[in-house]
């Protein structure tokens, strides 16, 4: 695997502003010093990174024909109904105006790193980098290592932001195997609110792609926002991603996750509380099938007194799938007065489903408040039994099972034009997952 490591120090990022230069430099002395992860590396012991060494996943993207009718059709596809939102698209890592709608709004600045102004620049010079730890999170050095570009989102200070902004990742096949380098970085200036949508998705096809997003969110003194990161790509996908979060005092983070299985997905989930009195809910559900495979790793590091966390976590497991849950609170001794929460519930619709689900809790306060398990279950027989008995077909209460397991999350969100759109997508997936399981009995 090493030879991964020093093949991906030869990809060099294109014609870039200089100012990225000494981030890009930090990046690559990280990545170079690093050792790929192997089964008896604790936080990869059930995710191995053998398939991105056979992929050659290190070739550069090509420019789509954004004015493609199937272009057009994903995006359409993709467009959530009702949310009356903002659209950035991206096909393939590149910026597509076609597809895009206009992203000008008054509060809030929508900019590529390489379109920045002297004053942009600034701000993101000095917000870049400061929640995602490349010396920790390994794949954060090589996003760092390939930057060229980025997308900056910043809301400034008291303002209410009330029009979403959906930015949307969309990955085609190419001739050859390729990778993307994903950077998004939001700072709410103290006061601010917004809510912004990350959305990863594809056109069905077998994909030869191998994405490696980062986000890194920054959020002022009292300021309020709603993030949501789906990934919906198709199965053969590979992604390694991470949301950084840096919370001031009083700030309120409303964070959600959705992930289907793929070839290999890992997502890590970090959120510092630095400023007392801070507040994150954080919430996701995992649904590999087929012979997928996903692994959450959330980490919570409480450094300030007065600070709150509930994080739930829901799995629904089928076929030969694999998830890896992997939830961390950690409570800095001057963390006083912390009250933190941690709950994750799987259900294995299959035999052959597997999961593996590590709650963790590190305190090192004594006046906290917490509590953190993990539950693993099957579909409850007497309930399909039940089901059955009053005329309702198997695989159909098997998928009524299966969706109410995950819909109290979904219901919860504070968006529920969102909860509606996802709604339909995941109740014909159950349904597509117990009809080829019947056929194939």
């Amino acid at each position: 695997m090493s030879n991964f490591i020093d093949e991906a120090l030869q990809r060099l990022p294109t014609e870039t502003p200089d100012w990225l230069s000494e981030q890009r430099r930090r990046g690559r002395s990280s990545w170079k010093s690093s050792t790929m992860p192997t089964r008896k590396t604790e936080d990869w012991k059930y995710t191995r990174l053998r398939v991105l060494e056979e992929g050659a996943y290190l070739g550069r993207a090509e420019r789509q024909d954004s004015s493609s009718p199937a272009l057009t059709a994903l995006r359409d596809q993709v467009k959530i109904p009702e949310l009356d939102a903002r659209m950035l698209v991206f096909v393939n890592g590149f910026y597509s105006p076609e597809l895009s709608s206009p992203t000008a709004m008054d509060a809030m600045e929508v900019v590529h790193f390489s379109e920045a102004d002297e004053t942009q620049v600034e701000t993101i010079r000095a917000h870049l980098g400061t929640a995602a730890d490349r010396d920790k999170y390994m794949f954060t050095a090589l996003s760092d290592s390939w930057l060229d570009d980025g997308v900056f989102v910043h809301v400034t200070q008291n303002s209410k932001v009330t029009t979403p902004l959906h930015i949307v990742w969309l990955t085609v096949p190419q001739r050859e195997a390729f990778s993307l380098s994903q950077r998004l970085l939001v700072v709410m200036d103290a006061g601010s609110e917004a809510t912004v949508v990350e959305h990863f998705a594809s056109d069905g096809a077998q994909q030869n792609c191998f994405t490696n997003g980062v986000t890194e969110l920054v959020l002022g003194a009292n300021a309020r926002l709603c993030h949501y990161r789906l990934h919906l790509e198709e199965e053969h996908a590979l992604h390694i991603g991470g949301v950084h979060a840096r919370l001031d005092r009083d700030a309120r983070l409303n964070s959600f996750h959705l992930g289907l299985g793929s070839t290999l997905k890992r997502l890590d989930v970090v959120v510092r509380h630095e400023g007392n009195g801070a507040h994150c809910d954080l919430n996701g559900i995992y649904l590999p099938r087929h012979s997928q495979h996903i692994d959450y790793h959330t980490c919570i590091e409480h450094a300030r007194p007065h600070c709150t966390t509930n994080e739930v976590f829901r799995g629904v497991i089928s076929d030969n799938a694999r998830a890896v849950f992997n939830g961390r609170i950690h409570i800095h001794p001057d963390a006083q007065k912390t009250v933190a929460q941690l709950s994750n519930k799987n259900l294995l619709t299959s035999n052959r489903a597997e999961v593996d689900t590590k709650p963790e809790l590190e305190i090192y306060a004594d006046d906290v408040k917490c509590t953190h398990g993990a539950t693993v279950a099957q579909l409850d027989d007497y309930a399909l039994y039940y089901l059955c008995s009053r005329g309702i077909a198997r695989e159909h209460a098997q998928v009524m099972l299966s969706t109410g397991f995950i819909n109290e999350l979904i219901n919860n969100l504070q968006h529920s034009t969102l909860g509606e759109y996802l709604k339909p997508v995941l109740s014909d997936m159950f349904v597509q997952q117990v009809t080829q399981r019947e056929r194939a009995e």
